[in-house]
């Protein structure tokens, strides 16, 4: 299962490949506007830094509750970013998008897609939520404001949750909730704002790995 698990992981952060016979489309056209203020303040936040996260994927079956965590960094000034979490880099470019099995010395090189603004890239995601996600206010605690964002277009996924610290506006949590049970969390920390030049985005695979050209 755990095996199971980690394939469910990496598909989060690879545009949810594993889940792509599983997907849905939200309805309804309403525009929330309170949702829409609180995010754009947010989306200020996310035009350039650095900041740490943990992934939990929950996966429920037959009442059996199994998870498997992993922390993971990303690096970004938009629409570029690094994701590093344990044996696998994600480095985009804003064009090219190279994951890297360090483990394996791999490197799959693809095409930027829409899809690659979701969870792989927060600061994407987030500017272009309004494109991409039907936002909802569901509710505020404790100077947490909570937000479903529904996806327009097919996903393997019904919603994700936002939970936003008011005070700061800052993303706190996000949950991905899918349709086949499993639940991906990230729980955000150690913001910092830092200055990364481009160049830092584009990847050259060292000696001695494989790289696969899929573009």
């Amino acid at each position: 299962m755990k095996k199971a698990i980690s394939l469910v992981l990496i598909s989060l952060f690879f545009s949810f490949g594993a889940f792509a016979q599983l997907t849905h489309t939200a309805g309804g056209n309403t525009v929330d506007e309170n949702a829409n203020k609180i995010l754009n303040n947010v989306a200020v936040k996310w035009t350039t830094g650095s900041f740490k996260f943990d992934v939990t994927v929950v996966n429920l079956d037959a009442n059996k509750k199994e998870t498997f965590r992993q922390k993971a960094t990303i690096t970004y000034k938009a629409p570029c970013y690094i994701v590093k979490a344990g044996d696998l880099d994600i480095y985009c470019d804003g064009k090219t998008v190279w994951q890297v099995n360090k483990n394996a010395k791999e490197v799959v090189v693809n095409n930027m897609t829409e899809s690659d603004d979701d969870l792989t890239n927060p600061a994407a995601m987030l500017a272009n939520y309004q494109k991409n996600y039907r936002a909802k206010f569901i509710r505020e605690e404790n100077g947490t404001a909570i937000i479903d964002l529904q996806p327009k277009k097919s996903r393997p996924y019904h919603k994700i949750r936002l939970f936003i610290d008011t005070s700061n506006n800052r993303l706190k949590k996000l949950e991905q909730h899918n349709y086949d049970s499993s639940r991906g969390e990230y729980t955000f920390s150690n913001y910092t704002l830092v200055k990364v030049h481009l160049t830092a985005f584009a990847y050259t695979a060292p000696e001695g790995y494989e790289v696969v050209d899929m573009r």
